[in-house]
């Protein structure tokens, strides 16, 4: 049996591989390089807010206020985990990382999904421990620099709303500052009705729904970067319809070895024998269906090795080759 092994190999292809950022939103579209700056004004925002916060705890010897500086400053150090990431994922491919670094934008949006649940599971343990015990609340400072929190968090979430469809790196980030912005959101309403009511108990109690709000928008952001870390295929792609039109090609009797994952939080490759009864396919037909999964699919490095299989072959149930073209 014959094996010929393509693998970017024809000038159509490399022209479909270099057209690739105009088409699909779930495909290889990198963040435009904008999204450097985002990072840069958020972190200096947030920052700047984290050192105005200790400086009003201090003066009005506010403990609540010192530790929301403490959370404010594990946004900045998310932050600055995304944009890392965000900036290897530009580095040149090498020898040995021959994807480049591509890989660190979903580890970096696992462990946002990771240090956001452990911050709300610290702020959730708070805000049980002054349930059972209830602390007098300085409300009008505490409401003031929530509400300037509110603005803060609100507008580096904006930085990153554009991007949160196409990049989980950066919907981590987005997640990350919207949660805040909703917290500080709760802070204001809970020191408004404490100051109107007197009941202390408001104050955790709004803590623990906030909380509970931002478990349930970071348990999408978890699933996707854990499935991303152990490349399962994206959720936008359905492997069977991969499969179908694969095996809708013209001159393909067979599939096996179908392999799809994401080598990026933008990017998915795809790896496939395909069988021809025929002699082997074309560089030509190799360029128009890497051109096809690119469009329909979002697939942009797509790999396919041709094997050639007689008629005869197909019906020899020894032949490992013909015996699993059917499986994945």
């Amino acid at each position: 049996m014959d094996h010929h092994h393509h693998d970017h190999a024809d000038h159509d292809h490399d022209h479909a591989h270099r057209d690739h950022h105009h088409h699909g939103s779930h495909g290889h579209s990198h963040a435009p390089a904008n999204f450097g700056r985002a990072f840069a004004i958020g972190i200096g925002l947030n920052t700047a807010f984290m050192l105005a916060e200790v400086g009003a705890g201090l003066y009005g010897n506010s403990v609540a206020l010192l530790a929301d500086a403490g959370h404010n400053a594990s946004d900045v150090l998310g932050l600055l985990v995304a944009w890392i990431a965000h900036w290897l994922t530009r580095r040149t491919p090498t020898g040995r990382f021959t994807y480049g670094l591509r890989g660190t934008s979903i580890l970096a949006a696992l462990f946002n999904a990771l240090f956001l649940l452990f911050v709300v599971g610290a702020l959730s343990l708070e805000a049980v421990q002054r349930l059972i015990g209830p602390e007098p609340v300085a409300g009008g400072t505490v409401m003031l620099v929530a509400t300037i929190g509110i603005v803060v968090n609100g507008l580096t979430a904006m930085l990153f709303a554009s991007g949160r469809h196409h990049d989980l790196n950066l919907k981590g980030a987005y997640l990350h500052m919207l949660s805040d912005a909703l917290v500080s959101a709760g802070v204001v309403v809970g020191g408004g009705l404490i100051v109107l009511t007197g009941w202390l108990w408001l104050d955790p109690m709004v803590s623990l729904l906030v909380n509970a709000v931002i478990v349930v928008g970071t348990w999408g952001l978890l699933r996707d970067s854990i499935g991303m870390a152990l490349q399962a295929v994206p959720a936008s792609i359905k492997p069977e319809a991969v499969r179908s039109f694969l095996l809708g090609q013209s001159g393909v009797t067979g599939l096996h070895d179908l392999h799809i994952w994401p080598i990026s939080t933008t990017e998915v490759a795809l790896t496939a024998h395909l069988v021809v009864g025929a002699p082997a396919a074309s560089d030509a037909f190799l360029g128009t269906v890497s051109r096809a999964l690119r469009d329909r699919f979002g697939i942009a490095h797509a790999t396919l090795q041709i094997e050639t299989c007689p008629a005869a072959c197909l019906l020899a149930a020894d032949d490992h080759a013909c015996s699993v073209l059917g499986d994945a």
